[in-house]
């Protein structure tokens, strides 16, 4: 009985080891997935040339004469790395503006309300700019008279403002739906 007893402990323990040994054979291992997450960003400028002052976001101020074209070249740039976004111009005009002066946006830019024009702008690796006027020129009326000039006051200077926004595209169903998000 001894000699049975100590048979099947023998051949408990062959048969453990064998199993063990399989089991070892048969489990594996992956290499581990790191996952980095960057950062997303939209980056916009705008600027215009003066060529007395150069580039910069300065209160400028122009000399009006009927019937003459004034250089104005407001620039909307979407800096190279952002992400694919809309991109909007606001452009406040003074409540006699109308009396002086015409201008028209640059094509590219679809009315969005008035004096809201958007676009939209693919993500790319450079720096895309925009013009906001077209021939990048505003054009005093050939109507206006020196009564009217006489009439202007610091405080009644007819002025055009230009303000620019960007919004991501993605995950942003419309041009309505991120204005409303850029929308102070």
């Amino acid at each position: 009985m001894k000699k049975t007893l100590i048979a099947v402990v023998l051949t408990l323990v062959v048969c453990l080891c064998a199993f063990g040994t399989t089991l070892a054979f048969l489990m594996d291992k992956t290499d581990p997935v790191v996952n980095t997450f960057t950062v997303g960003n939209v980056d916009i400028t705008l600027t215009e040339t003066d060529a007395t002052a150069g580039t910069g976001n300065l209160i400028k101020s122009f000399k009006m004469v009927p019937g003459s074209d004034i250089a104005k070249d407001p620039k909307v740039t979407v800096v190279g790395g952002s992400e694919a976004c809309y991109l909007f111009v606001k452009i406040d005009e003074s409540a006699n503006l109308d009396d002086f002066i015409t201008y028209a946006v640059a094509t590219g830019w679809t009315e969005l309300e008035a004096g809201v024009y958007y676009r939209n702008v693919a993500a790319a690796a450079e720096n895309q700019e925009f013009s906001v006027l077209a021939g990048d020129k505003v054009t005093v009326k050939d109507t206006v008279t020196k009564d009217q000039m006489d009439a202007i006051t610091d405080v009644t200077k007819p002025t055009l403002t230009f303000t620019a926004y960007a919004v991501q595209s993605e995950n942003v169903d419309s041009a309505t739906d991120a204005w409303e998000i850029a929308n102070p």
